[in-house]
């Protein structure tokens, strides 16, 4: 090539507009969640009663606290992936999924005899969720990651932390439309321990990769 051809190339590249840091974020949520959506239908799928299941009042509540979940965790991941430093004021609403998971166990111990708590707890699916739901959020997770690294986060612990949640929240959001354990006290134990697995593998993943 030519120097005048790779100067005028040069020009023309830069003078494209720039993707968003928003943008960015956008195109990685919906990677994210293509990828975990095939995962899931490869390895699982729904249950085969989710019609019936829909018209009960605990199966619909699990999507309300993993997606809670997904959708806080990608707001302040967006956040956190700037570099100037993030507000706990603006982390707040990561709270918003465990306050609704509290009150629903709360109703359900106040709702179920005593003697049925541990067998509600314990369920049926717990192996199958401790593995599913870290299985199906990897792929997001590096995603976030991928998109962390060519960011510039102040906190790039804490950054990927929020990424291993938000992959949590939405790897859970599939595993739920599988999984016949629709207690609330199920779902706070077994897949917030699960959803922890990812926290923690982000928290790494952050800390090494997300460097600046």
């Amino acid at each position: 090539m030519k120097t005048d051809d790779l100067i005028n190339a040069l020009g023309a590249d830069a003078g494209r507009p720039a993707l968003s840091l928003g943008g960015i974020w956008m195109i990685a949520a919906l990677s994210a969640v293509i990828i975990a959506g095939l995962v899931f239908m490869a390895a699982l799928g729904p249950r085969p009663d989710i019609a019936a299941a829909a018209g009960t009042v605990r199966f619909p509540f699990k999507f309300v606290v993993t997606g809670l979940l997904a959708g806080t965790a990608l707001v302040a991941l967006l956040a956190l992936s700037r570099p100037e430093t993030v507000s706990r004021t603006r982390l707040a609403a990561l709270a918003a999924a465990p306050l609704a998971l509290a009150i629903a166990v709360g109703l359900e111990l106040a709702a179920v005899p005593e003697a049925e708590w541990m067998t509600r707890l314990v369920g049926t699916n717990m192996m199958d969720c401790l593995a599913a739901i870290p299985s199906i959020g990897l792929g997001p997770l590096a995603l976030f990651t991928l998109a962390l690294r060519n960011a510039a986060p102040s906190r790039p612990l804490l950054a990927g932390a929020v990424a291993g949640l938000a992959a949590g929240g939405i790897a859970a959001t599939f595993y739920a439309s599988h999984c016949t354990d629709d207690s609330p006290l199920f779902v706070a134990t077994w897949y917030t321990v699960a959803v922890a697995v990812l926290t923690i593998a982000g928290a790494v993943a952050g800390r090494t990769f997300a460097r600046w």
